[in-house]
């Protein structure tokens, strides 16, 4: 069995999110909610599925935020500091402070739109000045179109932007490692989950992850005592293969494996069930994470993909 952990670049790591134990607002229910609650929602047999006892072996490819790690937290506070550095006119101000604890909770509500994480800082700037037709139920249903209007408004880079992110955490990480690390957290039987994965001898376990490489190896190492080598860390951010390129270098190495891959991203899953030479894949959408009940309702009608509660997750792990 190989599970694999799906991260943007070999240079990142993926952070470990910490799993929220406060009252969910109307908003904050569409986004991470702790495994603890959670309970298994495997909605019926997915089409296609390979027994079990057809294959020798389980290659497990898992996303990271969403699935691993509850990482909104930190992920919120360093679009902060990178919006004090990008634009202290705005972030770095009294009334910037009081509006803090509001743009975060905000933040936190519209976690599923982000794919990488500097669109935090320009969500956070969008939240914090209230701009017009950004309120979170607009950013939900159309982040997608609106992300490149605040890039082009703002004049930003993308690559100067993911640069900037990586190195606000890196500097929070040199100077306050248990800060930095503190916000993030493994969700509830997950890190165990991966551990027993690991130990099996006919599995294997692999991140892939929009998340930077480094940030993601260190959330697992010191949280969860997990281990991922280099080689089995994908990180697509500074890469920029899709996560539908990845998937298709796995298990193609003539040990025809049973293939599966864990999200809590239904888009990313849509994209799996589109692409060329990837119908070999079992695609699970975890029902905690950063997804909505719509989209939970939307991959529930998907033939192609499984919805799957902790239990049932643990128990794939384990023994799938």
């Amino acid at each position: 069995v190989v599970v694999v952990v799906v991260a943007r670049d070999r240079n990142m790591l993926t952070t470990h999110a910490r799993a929220s134990a406060a009252t969910l607002s109307d908003h904050a229910t569409r986004i991470a909610r702790p495994l603890a609650t959670t309970t298994t929602t495997t909605t019926r047999p997915r089409a296609a599925l390979v027994p079990r006892a057809s294959r020798d072996s389980t290659l497990f490819a898992l996303d990271f935020d969403g699935v691993v790690c509850d990482s909104v937290g930190e992920s919120s506070l360093s679009a902060w500091k990178h919006g004090v550095e990008l634009w202290p006119d705005v972030f770095d101000t009294s009334h910037a402070a009081r509006e803090k604890p509001r743009v975060l909770e905000e933040l936190r509500a519209v976690r599923p739109v982000v794919e990488t994480g500097y669109e935090n800082t320009t969500l956070a700037r969008a939240l914090l000045e209230r701009l017009d037709g950004y309120s979170v139920d607009e950013i939900l249903a159309d982040w997608d179109n609106m992300s490149g209007g605040l890039m082009s408004k703002w004049s930003l880079d993308r690559a100067t932007m993911v640069e900037a992110f990586g190195r606000i955490r890196d500097e929070w990480i040199q100077t306050d490692f248990d800060g930095w690390l503190a916000p993030n957290a493994l969700y509830p039987g997950v890190a165990e989950a991966v551990l027993a994965a690991q130990a099996r001898s006919d599995s294997a376990v692999k991140i892939v992850t929009t998340k930077q490489a480094r940030f993601a190896t260190a959330i697992m190492a010191k949280m969860g005592g997990i281990t991922i080598a280099e080689e089995d860390m994908f990180s697509t951010t500074v890469s920029g293969i899709p996560k539908t390129e990845v998937l298709k270098t796995l298990g193609v190495d003539g040990s025809n494996p049973r293939k599966i891959f864990v999200e809590d991203k239904l888009s990313t899953l849509e994209k799996v069930c589109k692409a060329d030479g990837l119908d070999d894949w079992e695609l699970f959408l975890v029902d905690w994470g950063y997804n909505t009940a719509t989209e939970r309702a939307r991959a529930a009608a998907n033939p192609r993909i499984e919805v799957i509660g902790v239990d049932a997750f643990i128990a794939l792990l384990r023994s799938g």
